[in-house]
């Protein structure tokens, strides 16, 4: 196989394909929630054979992470404002406007299900918190290499992400502007 024949063009059919099975998966969780559906009925509703889905991702629990660390990683980046409250803020907002967004709430139940359902599941759960806390402690060491005080990453998770998980699961309010900046203020 020639070099051009292995190399992979950048929106081409398999970033086509990957943001079919994506969206195929968070509308199955939205529609019945996780756990109730097969790898076949992704396949289905993206046009695609359970082949390809297995070949690529290998199991389930494989994509269902995919899905969630991509769609944590393109809603909610790790800002670089050039401050620790600029980047706070910035960041505490994507995620505000992430999970209360069209497919927020299937992103959160899928990340929370991951965190709990047998072996794989468990592993999947801990590869997508280990990828979170990676990013999170890269912007936090950003800010003490600028010589700020800066809390430790589950500081951010205990006192920024968890209050507006918690109120998005149990539709608890609106996340205002407001409400995310005073998070960000009392953990700093």
């Amino acid at each position: 196989m020639s070099e051009r024949q292995q190399a992979r063009r950048p929106g081409g059919r398999s970033a086509r394909v990957g943001a079919e099975v994506h969206q195929a998966v968070t509308d199955l969780i939205s529609e019945r929630g996780y756990g109730n559906f097969t790898v076949g009925e992704v396949a289905a509703r993206a046009g695609v054979a359970d082949s390809s889905i297995y070949r690529r991702w290998g199991s389930l629990e494989a994509l269902l992470t995919d899905v969630a660390l991509t769609r944590l990683n393109a809603q909610s980046p790790m800002p670089d404002t050039g401050s620790l409250a600029g980047d706070l803020r910035t960041y505490a907002a994507n995620v505000a406007r992430e999970i209360t967004g069209p497919d927020g709430l299937a992103v959160v139940r899928l990340a929370v299900a991951l965190s709990g359902t047998g072996q794989q599941g468990l592993q999947a759960g801990a590869d997508l918190r280990a990828e979170r806390m990676r990013q999170l402690q890269s912007m936090l060491d950003r800010a003490r290499e600028r010589g700020e005080h800066a809390p430790d990453a589950f500081g951010v998770l205990d006192h920024v992400l968890a209050p507006m998980y918690i109120r998005v699961l149990f539709g608890m309010g609106p996340l205002t502007p407001d409400y995310v900046d005073g998070l960000v203020d009392r953990l700093l």
